[in-house]
Protein backbone atom coordinates (compact mmCIF):
# COMPACT_ATOMS: atom_id res chain seq x y z
CA UNK A 1 0.00 0.00 0.00
CA UNK A 2 1.55 3.51 -1.29
CA UNK A 3 0.96 6.80 0.41
CA UNK A 4 -1.67 7.75 -2.02
CA UNK A 5 -3.64 4.74 -0.71
CA UNK A 6 -3.01 5.22 2.66
CA UNK A 7 -4.28 8.89 2.54
CA UNK A 8 -7.70 7.37 0.46
CA UNK A 9 -8.19 5.17 3.31
CA UNK A 10 -8.40 8.10 5.63
CA UNK A 11 -9.97 10.51 3.28
CA UNK A 12 -12.26 7.42 2.85
CA UNK A 13 -13.09 7.75 6.57
CA UNK A 14 -13.51 11.16 7.09
CA UNK A 15 -10.50 10.72 9.06
CA UNK A 16 -7.87 13.51 7.77
CA UNK A 17 -9.12 17.13 9.50
CA UNK A 18 -8.43 20.41 8.35
CA UNK A 19 -8.75 23.15 10.98
CA UNK A 20 -6.63 24.44 14.48
CA UNK A 21 -6.06 21.39 16.93
CA UNK A 22 -4.19 20.87 19.77
CA UNK A 23 -2.15 17.63 19.78
CA UNK A 24 -1.21 15.32 22.78
CA UNK A 25 1.94 17.22 23.20
CA UNK A 26 0.52 20.45 23.25
CA UNK A 27 1.72 21.23 19.93
CA UNK A 28 -0.58 23.15 17.89
CA UNK A 29 -1.31 21.98 13.84
CA UNK A 30 -3.62 22.54 11.15
CA UNK A 31 -3.73 19.22 9.69
CA UNK A 32 -5.29 16.43 12.31
CA UNK A 33 -5.72 12.07 11.24
CA UNK A 34 -7.82 11.21 13.23
CA UNK A 35 -6.91 7.69 13.84
CA UNK A 36 -10.09 6.07 15.55
CA UNK A 37 -12.32 7.00 12.46
CA UNK A 38 -10.29 5.58 10.37
CA UNK A 39 -10.24 2.30 12.37
CA UNK A 40 -14.09 2.58 12.88
CA UNK A 41 -13.82 0.15 9.77
CA UNK A 42 -12.49 -3.18 10.80
CA UNK A 43 -12.02 -4.29 7.52
CA UNK A 44 -10.04 -0.60 7.03
CA UNK A 45 -8.08 -1.67 10.00
CA UNK A 46 -7.10 -4.94 8.66
CA UNK A 47 -5.87 -3.42 5.58
CA UNK A 48 -3.95 -0.63 7.07
CA UNK A 49 -2.46 -3.29 10.06
CA UNK A 50 -1.52 -6.22 6.95
CA UNK A 51 0.29 -3.32 5.36
CA UNK A 52 2.35 -2.12 8.14
CA UNK A 53 3.30 -5.85 8.71
CA UNK A 54 5.28 -5.96 5.31
CA UNK A 55 7.21 -3.09 5.97
CA UNK A 56 8.89 -4.81 8.79
CA UNK A 57 11.50 -6.93 8.07
CA UNK A 58 10.65 -10.88 8.60
CA UNK A 59 13.13 -11.44 10.61
CA UNK A 60 12.26 -8.45 12.51
CA UNK A 61 8.88 -9.91 12.60
CA UNK A 62 9.90 -13.52 13.60
CA UNK A 63 11.39 -12.54 16.92
CA UNK A 64 7.67 -10.60 17.81
CA UNK A 65 5.59 -12.16 20.58
CA UNK A 66 3.15 -9.66 21.73
CA UNK A 67 2.20 -6.46 20.32
CA UNK A 68 1.81 -3.85 23.43
CA UNK A 69 0.16 -0.71 22.92
CA UNK A 70 -0.87 2.62 25.07
CA UNK A 71 -4.70 3.25 25.58
CA UNK A 72 -6.59 4.69 24.38
CA UNK A 73 -5.31 5.78 20.91
CA UNK A 74 -3.19 2.83 20.56
CA UNK A 75 -5.69 0.03 21.61
CA UNK A 76 -7.21 -0.59 18.25
CA UNK A 77 -4.11 0.02 16.30
CA UNK A 78 -1.97 -2.65 18.59
CA UNK A 79 -4.96 -5.16 18.27
CA UNK A 80 -4.89 -5.06 14.43
CA UNK A 81 -1.49 -5.36 14.10
CA UNK A 82 -1.30 -8.48 16.33
CA UNK A 83 -3.85 -9.95 14.36
CA UNK A 84 -2.13 -9.89 11.72
CA UNK A 85 1.20 -10.78 12.99
CA UNK A 86 -0.55 -13.91 14.66
CA UNK A 87 0.19 -13.03 18.17
CA UNK A 88 -1.38 -11.85 21.62
CA UNK A 89 -2.74 -7.80 21.74
CA UNK A 90 -2.25 -5.94 25.27
CA UNK A 91 -2.57 -2.75 26.30
CA UNK A 92 -0.84 -0.07 28.79
CA UNK A 93 -3.05 2.23 31.14
CA UNK A 94 -2.16 5.76 32.77
CA UNK A 95 -4.33 5.13 36.18
CA UNK A 96 -1.92 7.04 38.20
CA UNK A 97 -0.36 9.28 35.12
CA UNK A 98 2.07 6.58 34.25
CA UNK A 99 1.72 3.86 31.59
CA UNK A 100 1.47 0.19 33.37
CA UNK A 101 0.51 -2.65 32.40
CA UNK A 102 -2.84 -3.93 34.16
CA UNK A 103 -6.49 -6.35 33.87
CA UNK A 104 -4.30 -9.15 34.19
CA UNK A 105 -1.84 -8.85 31.41
CA UNK A 106 1.50 -9.66 32.05
CA UNK A 107 5.22 -9.94 29.88
CA UNK A 108 7.09 -13.07 30.25
CA UNK A 109 10.78 -11.85 31.29
CA UNK A 110 12.52 -11.14 28.10
CA UNK A 111 9.64 -11.62 25.74
CA UNK A 112 9.90 -9.70 22.81
CA UNK A 113 7.40 -7.12 22.09
CA UNK A 114 6.24 -4.84 19.06
CA UNK A 115 4.85 -1.10 20.55
CA UNK A 116 1.96 0.05 17.90
CA UNK A 117 1.37 3.87 18.13
CA UNK A 118 -1.82 5.30 15.98
CA UNK A 119 0.07 8.58 16.18
CA UNK A 120 3.61 9.34 16.63
CA UNK A 121 4.33 13.65 16.90
CA UNK A 122 7.27 13.84 19.51
CA UNK A 123 7.40 10.17 20.86
CA UNK A 124 7.33 10.89 24.23
CA UNK A 125 3.80 8.93 24.80
CA UNK A 126 5.88 5.99 22.59
CA UNK A 127 9.31 6.32 24.91
CA UNK A 128 7.04 6.66 27.78
CA UNK A 129 5.40 3.10 27.00
CA UNK A 130 8.53 1.50 26.13
CA UNK A 131 9.89 2.31 29.49
CA UNK A 132 6.77 0.54 30.74
CA UNK A 133 7.18 -2.27 28.50
CA UNK A 134 10.12 -2.93 30.11
CA UNK A 135 9.39 -2.24 33.70
CA UNK A 136 6.68 -4.71 33.26
CA UNK A 137 9.72 -7.38 31.81
CA UNK A 138 9.53 -7.33 28.12
CA UNK A 139 12.32 -6.28 25.29
CA UNK A 140 10.82 -3.58 23.31
CA UNK A 141 12.35 -4.97 19.45
CA UNK A 142 10.86 -2.18 17.44
CA UNK A 143 8.41 0.43 17.21
CA UNK A 144 5.27 0.72 14.72
CA UNK A 145 3.00 3.99 14.07
CA UNK A 146 0.20 4.05 11.52
CA UNK A 147 1.32 7.52 11.06
CA UNK A 148 4.83 9.19 11.62
CA UNK A 149 3.69 13.32 11.97
CA UNK A 150 7.04 13.44 13.71
CA UNK A 151 9.23 15.43 10.57
CA UNK A 152 11.56 13.10 11.04
CA UNK A 153 12.42 13.80 14.76
CA UNK A 154 11.19 10.93 16.82
CA UNK A 155 14.29 8.77 18.26
CA UNK A 156 12.17 5.74 19.68
CA UNK A 157 15.60 4.19 20.65
CA UNK A 158 14.06 1.37 18.99
CA UNK A 159 13.88 0.54 15.11
CA UNK A 160 10.47 2.45 14.12
CA UNK A 161 8.06 1.65 10.87
CA UNK A 162 5.13 3.83 10.66
CA UNK A 163 2.77 3.22 7.53
CA UNK A 164 3.34 6.62 6.37
CA UNK A 165 5.14 9.58 7.20
CA UNK A 166 3.24 12.96 7.09
CA UNK A 167 5.00 15.98 7.50
CA UNK A 168 2.86 18.80 8.43
CA UNK A 169 4.64 21.72 10.61
CA UNK A 170 3.53 22.03 14.30
CA UNK A 171 3.88 25.47 16.66
CA UNK A 172 3.96 26.08 20.33
CA UNK A 173 0.54 28.03 21.09
CA UNK A 174 2.64 31.07 21.92
CA UNK A 175 4.21 31.06 18.41
CA UNK A 176 1.11 29.98 16.06
CA UNK A 177 1.17 31.61 12.33
CA UNK A 178 -1.61 34.64 12.00
CA UNK A 179 -4.00 31.73 9.70
CA UNK A 180 -3.76 29.41 12.66
CA UNK A 181 -4.82 32.09 15.50
CA UNK A 182 -7.68 33.11 13.62
CA UNK A 183 -9.37 29.77 14.05
CA UNK A 184 -10.63 28.72 17.37
CA UNK A 185 -8.51 25.64 18.62
CA UNK A 186 -9.82 21.84 18.73
CA UNK A 187 -8.45 19.34 20.90
CA UNK A 188 -9.37 15.60 19.25
CA UNK A 189 -7.11 13.38 20.87
CA UNK A 190 -7.59 11.49 24.04
CA UNK A 191 -4.86 13.10 26.33
CA UNK A 192 -5.39 15.77 28.58
CA UNK A 193 -2.62 18.74 27.11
Amino acid sequence: MNEDAVLAEFRAADALLEGHFILSSGLRSSRYLQCARVLMDPARGARLAEALVQRIPADLRAKIAAVVSPAMGGVIAGHEMARALGVEAMFLERPDGVFELRRGFRLEPGQQVLMMEDVVTTGLSSREAIAAIGRAGGVTVAAAALVDRSNGSADLGVPFFPLIRLDVPTYPADALPPELTAIPAIKPGSRAA
